[in-house]
Order: structure tokens, then sequence, then C-alpha cells
């Protein structure tokens, strides 16, 4: 089923693609524009995870540098079946995580110092499942891919205009001239967004069910998703406001004007998702699933470290040697 979702995004994003071209040059740009697609469509497969990650200037990190956060991470993919992924830390004050890769051989997860600085271990550890599970389910591919294509297709919709103010005087290669030119610009990157927008949106409840699973507590990722939101609207992403055709990416939408669960969202409401954890810890209440290790009551409280060495990532705003909130630093 993710294998038929991945191509008929590809096919849509391929159509849109053609469907510029066409209005900008015609025929012959139409082809043009399939033939950048399909290109694109190829090193967005191989190289869009690597792209995100430098995107938002995630930093890796390994055992000795985050030894407690790469511990959980750890024994999360090992309670989720997974194989180890990489792991990166985004110097961003906002709390958010994402997960990229095409496959889970060659995946990785990525959390900002935010999250890391906010939030105690059991809510990061539900959110990192919520993380792993996009893995598991394969659906990281999906949105590298829609992330690196949505940004493509802004950019030629952009060009649309430059095209048609210089081919207006001679429109045989743009059978819709000016007015088309400006119909492209404002409509492409809108039915892009569409897209990413459908895709996301139904993906976000099947991970929440399956990282509850793997984390072992759903509650933990209610509570999670309650402070990112509230700190989400406060506290600006730069760098997802710079590239909103990657804020489906993340656990909660990072970019200000957030809407409610409807067309026009990138995910689903805070609230319906909560409600939904909830009622999914209420029918788990009782049993007798054990607690996962890195829950246990010994785990170490080391801060997360930079990835060029060792020590702890300062709160922005404030010395290494102040208070630090949180088990991460």
């Amino acid at each position: 089923m993710n294998y038929l979702k991945t191509g008929l995004l590809l096919a849509a994003m391929t159509g849109l693609f053609g469907a510029v071209g066409f209005l900008i040059g015609g025929e012959s740009g139409m082809l043009i524009a399939l033939a950048v697609a399909a290109v694109m469509n190829f090193f967005a497969y191989w190289n869009s995870d690597k792209m995100v990650l430098s995107m938002y200037g995630a930093r890796e990190v390994d055992a000795r540098t985050a030894p407690e956060f790469y511990g959980m991470i750890a024994e999360l993919a090992r309670n989720a079946g997974l194989p180890m992924p990489r792991v990166y830390v985004i110097d961003n004050d906002q709390p958010n995580a994402f997960a990229t890769g095409r496959n889970p051989q060659n995946a990785a997860v990525a959390a900002t110092t935010g999250l890391l600085h906010s939030l105690s271990r059991e809510e990061i550890a539900g959110v990192m499942a919520h993380e792993l599970a996009h893995i598991k389910n394969r659906d990281t591919l999906i949105m590298t891919i829609t992330a690196t294509l949505a940004g493509a297709i802004g950019m030629l919709a952009n060009f649309a205009m430059f095209f048609g103010m210089s081919s207006h005087s001679d429109n045989r290669n743009n059978p819709l001239g000016i007015v088309g030119s400006l119909a492209v610009m404002i409509l492409a990157p809108i039915a892009a967004m569409l897209v990413q927008m459908a895709i996301s949106r139904s993906r976000e409840y099947a991970a929440d069910r399956e990282g509850a699973a793997i984390a072992g507590d759903p509650t933990w990722l209610a509570s999670a998703l309650q402070r990112i939101s509230r700190s989400a609207e406060r506290i600006p992403n730069e760098q997802a406001e710079s590239n909103p055709a990657t804020a489906h990416m993340f656990i909660v939408n990072p970019l200000h004007g957030r809407g409610m669960d409807n067309l026009f969202s990138t995910h689903p409401s805070t609230e319906n998702r909560v409600a939904a954890l909830m009622q999914l810890a209420a029918s788990m209440r009782g049993s007798s699933r054990p607690a996962p290790a890195y829950a246990a009551a010994n785990m170490s409280t080391g801060p997360v470290a930079s990835a060029g060495g060792a020590g702890s990532v300062p709160r922005s705003g404030r010395t290494a040697n102040a208070r630090r909130r949180g088990p991460w630093g």
C-alpha cells in the first residue's frame, strides 16, 4: 500500500510539473518539464533526506556525543524491530522533530534542541517513537520526495511569470500567455501544497498509534503534542518558514497560522490527535505491558552533546552553566 501511495504521489507531482511546463512553453515546455521531473524524482529518491537535513543544519550525534538521547533511540528502534537510524540534533528553540530517509535501512531521525531542553524524557520518547513509526510505515520516502518536488514546483511557478512576460508579444508556445502564466504562478504551488496536506494528515494518526505501541504509553505522546503545539505557536522556526514545503515532515506544524483539521492543514488538529491517543490509553489501561528500558528510574540525566565533541547544548540565551530544564541539558 505504501508503494502504491508513493507511486501515485510521484505521478501527481510529475503531472503537475508537466502542466506547468505546458502553460509556460507549450508542448516543448511540457516535455522539458517532464524530463526535469523524472531526473528530480530519481535524485530525490537517493538524496532528498540529505538535502532536508542540510537545509535545517542538522548535526549528527552518536553514543559518545549524546549518550542518553542516542541510547533512547536505540532502545526504541529495538522495540520497533528497526535498524538503528542515524540520529541528528537541530539547533532551534522550537520543540519539534521529524524522520527522513528512503527506507528503514537508510533512515534518520532529528530533534530540535528546543524539544530536548523543554520536554521530559517520557515525552521525548513518545515523540521519537512516533518518528520511528513513520520509518516503520515507510512514510519517510513519501515525505522527503514530496518536500523536494513541491519546493521545485514552487520555483517553476515563479518562473512562469518571467516566461509569460517575455513571450507576451508572441505567445504561440504559451497557449494562455500572461494570463496562463499568472494562473500557474498562483495555482501550481497551491496544488502541490494540497497534495502534501492530504497525504500528511492521514499518516499522522497511524504514526501516533504505532508510536504509542513502540513507546509503551500513549499518554507520553499526548502530553508532548500539547506542549509542542503551545510552544510552536509562540516560538518561530525561521528555517521552516523559509522552506514551507518541508512543514509536513514535522510532528507538529512548525509554521505560524496553523489551521484546524481541514483541507488546508498540514497536520490533524492537536486536539483530535490527543483525544485519539487518550482513547488508546484507556483501551490499554490495565495491561501488564512492561515499562521500556529507557524509562527506568535509574536513567542517566546527561545532556545532549554537540556532534563536534562532548559537552551540553546550551539553551538559547542562556549560558552552559544556567539551570537546565529537562533531562537533556
